[in-house]
């Protein structure tokens, strides 16, 4: 089945304490992934983030709607355990709770509505998808758009601008000496299939060849690929990198795992992200920290 929403979740999680005792929550993320039955690639799914499980999230969205509509309570940090309050809602034997159903306690509602003066929208929202979800999908579909954005702008761009494109993403991304030696090395060297070589780190331990294509329109192919490979054999090289605006053909992209020699390919989707991910040719509008509370912080000795 498909991992259920966090308010689905919240009747089987106020069950499994229903025995009285503290839990942690890892054990009840793993009772309640067995009793939905959830799949071993459920379980691990993760936010658009990837720093999160989605089931993981939505258990503990579910834990925090339940305790501040005082059925659950916190007993130190990552355990829980059921209030009396809990007991006698389940007693009554409810079909479903979730937050229409929550809204009948007083706490909850205090929790759900803000205070006066202090902005117009609701604490929580009826909804399938808990808040952290909601955010990390806006925040992913503008950052899709902006790549998108940004590659359309750096296929309009000159070959010489991208080869200096190149240069300054290789350099934020901890690559090169430095701005001068890396942009004497690109183009610099003439050989058939190579564009350019930079340092792997700022001592020169190891150096990388480069080629960058920049491509309107269709795709490069297994043959750019291996004179490329052959370039990097005629310079007894060990590490490439082929960086385009288009795409790589599969025979491109199989090509390159069944040989000794480790190139690198990346396509304008990937490029564009890696613009995005290390700000080249991007500037901030806005940041947004996301806190909880510190647990630790309370414990008093």
């Amino acid at each position: 089945m498909s991992i259920p929403d966090y308010q689905t979740i919240m009747l089987p999680l106020l069950k499994f304490l229903a025995d009285g005792q503290v839990h942690a929550k890892r054990e009840a993320v793993q009772h309640l992934a067995e009793e939905f039955k959830l799949s071993g690639e459920e379980r691990k799914e993760l936010l658009p983030s990837g720093k999160q499980p989605v089931f993981g999230n939505r258990v503990g969205w579910a834990r925090t709607y339940l305790k501040n509509a005082g059925l659950i309570k916190s007993i130190r940090h990552g355990y829980f355990a059921i209030t009396d309050q809990g007991k006698q809602i389940l007693a009554r034997n409810p079909e479903r709770i979730d937050v229409k159903f929550l809204e009948q306690f007083p706490d909850f509602m205090e929790f759900k509505q803000p205070k006066k003066g202090e902005g117009s929208a609701a604490v929580v929202t009826p909804s399938e998808t808990t808040p952290e979800e909601v955010l990390e999908t806006a925040y992913q579909e503008i950052q899709e758009t902006l790549a998108s954005e940004l590659l359309k702008t750096v296929k309009e761009c000159s070959p010489e601008f991208f080869e200096r494109l190149v240069v300054d993403l290789l350099l934020k991304m901890g690559y090169g000496g430095s701005r001068k030696e890396a942009g004497k090395a690109i183009g610099a060297t003439g050989d058939g299939g190579i564009d350019g070589i930079i340092k792997e780190d700022k001592l020169g331990l190891d150096i990388i060849y480069i080629q960058a294509k920049r491509w309107t329109n269709g795709i490069v192919g297994r043959p750019e690929i291996q004179k490329f490979a052959g370039a990097l054999q005629g310079q007894r090289a060990r590490k490439g990198i082929f960086i385009t605006t288009s795409n790589f053909s599969k025979e491109a992209l199989d090509y390159v795992r069944n040989i000794e020699t480790k190139i690198i390919l990346i396509d304008g989707q990937r490029l564009a992200e890696l613009m995005a991910e290390h700000n080249v040719g991007v500037a901030p509008i806005a940041s947004y920290e996301i806190k909880k509370i510190d647990n630790d912080y309370f414990v008093e000795d």
